[in-house]
């Protein structure tokens, strides 16, 4: 069998996640990993004890004994997109100097909601094995995106429908994850925690762009129907995650590392032009590589009094790991670089105890983009976010919370630079936009003690 028919049945097993759903913790990482944690902006998340926190710090689950949960978060974007003076600059092969520059022809200038809303549910168990030793097992969808801009159609060379400013910096941009991971849980003592896990990691994505096409007529040298490229493939790579916890008196504290991952999609690359250009049209398998970002969380939890609980949590995320997609395949190579840089976010909140049952939450998150006003995508128009939370937990039967958590999510407009050289660099697309949007995010979730 070979490696990626593995990775395909892999992913039909865990990919519970395959759902749309968008990124909201910054660029394409998806923090939505408990409803407990969304009713307090994930502000105490590292430092909890129980499966709910499984994601965070492996040391979580040493003292919650058999408990298992599973959430469920739906978010709803309304984003618009504009264009600020999108071109083409055509370039003289002779000297390489520039021999003209135009508009994008025939382009709708507003996209309405290219970030698309979705779905995406996560799930964790966990078990003791002894007094002390406890074993976890996780799925989550961290890393999901989708963003839609309209495409140019034509039939034959006749121009039918425009499509986007944005369509040759990028048309449909897919990602898919699912993460397996399984944990090992120790209680050093009464006060300290430690936890180490591995997990497999399956992603699936799609990136699609139009090209434009050459007539081979000096005079008027761009056909009005576009050509277009498309990236496709899956696979399945691993990562590992290590954590601790102290547990003093009023406080709790908590501190977890997990890693980068590597991943290799195996694939298929598919490029079909128009005009003077046609015969370089082609279908072949291919690869790409890029990496996910490793993270540090650190957070502390205080028991002000028996009733309220105040949290704070501060991660850093190693986004600089994502600093290029590589693309290998029969002919060729290309490297769509990204250049993102390393973040830190921060959270706080609190749970209020109303009764023995019912637990009340609130919170404010910061997540500031990895993205750089120097060279910003269409594909991830990410931008610096504020993040709104409230949230409660009650008690449905002995054993049996019902967790529920609501966030307004509040981005900064985003501005859209990118230059991309087309046709070996006799054309560069000089993308010019911005987007605004704004969020809402609804959790549900159970928690079950057996």
């Amino acid at each position: 069998m070979t490696s990626r028919n593995m990775a395909r049945i892999g992913g039909l097993a865990v990919l519970m996640a395959s759902v749309a759903a968008p990124a909201f913790a910054g660029s394409f990482y998806l923090q939505e990993q408990s409803a407990r944690g969304a009713g307090r902006a994930f502000s105490g998340e590292a430092a909890d004890t129980g499966v709910a926190s499984l994601w965070w710090n492996p040391a979580s689950i040493a003292r919650s004994g058999r408990e298992a949960t599973f959430s469920l978060h739906a978010i709803r974007i309304d984003s618009e997109a504009r264009d600020t003076g999108s071109t083409l600059t055509l370039i003289n092969p002779a000297n390489g100097q520039v021999a003209g520059r135009l508009p994008v022809s025939n382009a709708r200038l507003t996209e309405n909601n290219p970030v698309e809303s979705g779905v995406v549910p996560n799930f964790a168990i966990a078990t003791p094995i002894n007094d002390r030793l406890s074993v976890g097992l996780a799925v989550s969808a961290p890393y999901n995106f989708t963003t839609k801009y309209s495409a140019n159609t034509s039939v034959g060379n006749v121009l039918s429908d425009g499509g986007s400013f944005a369509r040759y910096d990028a048309n449909t941009s897919e990602l898919r994850s699912a993460d397996v991971g399984v944990v090992l849980a120790y209680q050093v003592n009464d006060w300290l925690d430690i936890g180490a896990g591995v997990s497999a990691q399956y992603v699936k994505a799609k990136l699609t762009s139009n090209i434009p096409s050459l007539s081979g007529n000096p005079l008027s040298p761009l056909l009005a129907a576009d050509g277009y490229s498309e990236l496709s493939g899956d696979g399945i790579d691993f990562g590992w995650n290590v954590g601790a916890q102290v547990h003093h008196g009023k406080w709790d504290l908590g501190l977890s590392y997990r890693s980068a991952i590597e991943h290799e999609l195996e694939g298929d690359i598919v490029q079909d032009m128009k005009g003077a250009l046609a015969a370089r049209s082609f279908a072949t398998d291919g690869n790409a590589t890029f990496n996910t970002p490793w993270f540090v969380s650190a957070s502390v939890r205080y028991a002000a009094t028996d009733k309220l609980t105040l949290n704070a949590q501060i991660n850093r995320i190693g986004w600089s790991e994502f600093d290029a997609i590589n693309v290998d395949f029969t002919g060729g190579t290309d490297v769509i670089h990204q250049n993102y840089e390393d973040v830190t976010t921060g959270a706080i909140g609190l749970d209020y105890a109303y009764s023995e049952k019912t637990t009340f939450r609130a919170g404010i998150g910061y997540d500031p983009t990895p993205t750089t006003d120097a060279l910003r995508t269409a594909r991830i128009p990410d931008s610096d976010r504020m993040l709104y939370s409230v949230g409660m937990s009650t008690q449905v039967i002995e054993g049996v919370e019902f967790d529920a958590g609501l966030t307004y999510i509040d981005m900064d407009k985003a501005v859209m630079n990118d230059d991309r050289a087309l046709l070996q660099g006799a054309v560069i697309s000089n993308l010019r936009g911005e987007l605004e949007g704004s969020a809402l995010a609804f959790s549900l979730g159970t928690r079950i003690k057996f």
